[in-house]
């Protein structure tokens, strides 16, 4: 059995006091004997603010929080997926990198990935998000070797695009990592039928921490996060939902039912080429 902790936070602008919020909860998971622990998208800043961006955010080698999210890993002696860091780059035109780390229990850097999709979207007529205004995309998929699964590395949006997890999955990956700042909007619709869906479709386990609740942006204004952190099994159960409170959510999961599934559903081999579609 492997025991994960899926890390719920309600951060906001502040990277400092997300950092203590973020400790205090891994240590937590930790605590009740999660060995691979991870925690939501954007972990170090929730806002599009890009003057207070410019403010808090380091380039990779400086950030702060990676740096104490490292040695806490080699402390507590666990696997820690932080599921991003909003991450200064070198790119002309100023924008960051949305970036996922993982952190194996020496506290090394073990693999990062940069979310792919970019969420740009007008969800209702008052809520619109522009993600690529702050962040520009990566592009290379991510598949980390752990000493318990291969662990295909995704982020939020990126949960919609069904290519990138049957690519993580058909190269080896057993668990997928969508850490999330999902809207409430489209979470209510669509975070759990998807998470599912990918599960499914893989044959892997699918560990989806969130951010929740009102997270204080910039200015006083405040922006809304979905939660209900998710862990899914291969064949499509829903093992954890951990709601809306702000937490660290602990199960057991058994790797064999990857394979399990797999055998019962062989799909990951089943791919065929094919022609069109012809406009008929």
């Amino acid at each position: 059995m492997l025991r994960v902790g899926l890390i719920q936070l309600c951060a906001g602008r502040d990277p400092q006091a997300n950092l203590q919020a973020t400790e205090a909860l891994v240590r937590q998971a930790a605590g009740e004997g999660a060995r691979f622990v991870l925690t939501p998208e954007v972990t170090n800043c929730v806002t599009s603010d890009r003057a207070h961006q410019a403010a808090v955010l380091h380039p990779q080698e400086t950030d702060p929080t990676l740096a104490r999210l490292r040695q806490l890993a080699a402390e507590l002696g666990i696997w820690l997926l932080i599921g991003s860091l909003g991450i200064k780059t070198t790119d002309a035109d100023g924008r960051y990198a949305n970036r996922s780390f993982m952190i194996g229990p020496d506290g090394a850097l073990r693999a990062h990935y940069d979310k792919i999709h970019m969420f740009d979207v007008q969800v209702s007529a008052s809520e619109t998000y522009r993600e690529s205004a702050s962040y520009r995309p990566g592009n290379r998929a991510v598949l980390c070797q752990t000493d318990f699964a291969a662990v295909g590395m995704t982020i939020c949006y990126d949960l919609r695009f069904a290519h990138l997890h049957r690519a993580l999955a058909q190269a080896g990956a057993q668990i997928l990592t969508v850490p999330a700042a999902f809207s409430p909007v489209t979470g209510a619709a669509h975070w759990q039928v998807l998470l599912q869906a990918r599960a499914i479709e893989t044959g892997c386990f699918v560990l989806a921490p969130a951010q929740t609740g009102l997270n204080d942006t910039h200015n006083g204004a405040q922006r809304r996060t979905y939660g209900h952190s998710m862990v899914v099994a291969p064949w499509g159960e829903v093992l954890l939902d951990a709601g809306t409170a702000p937490g660290a959510y602990c199960i057991d999961l058994d790797l064999a039912q990857v394979e399990q599934a797999r055998l019962r559903v062989p799909a990951l081999g089943h791919d065929r080429s094919f022609d069109g579609p012809d406009h008929v």
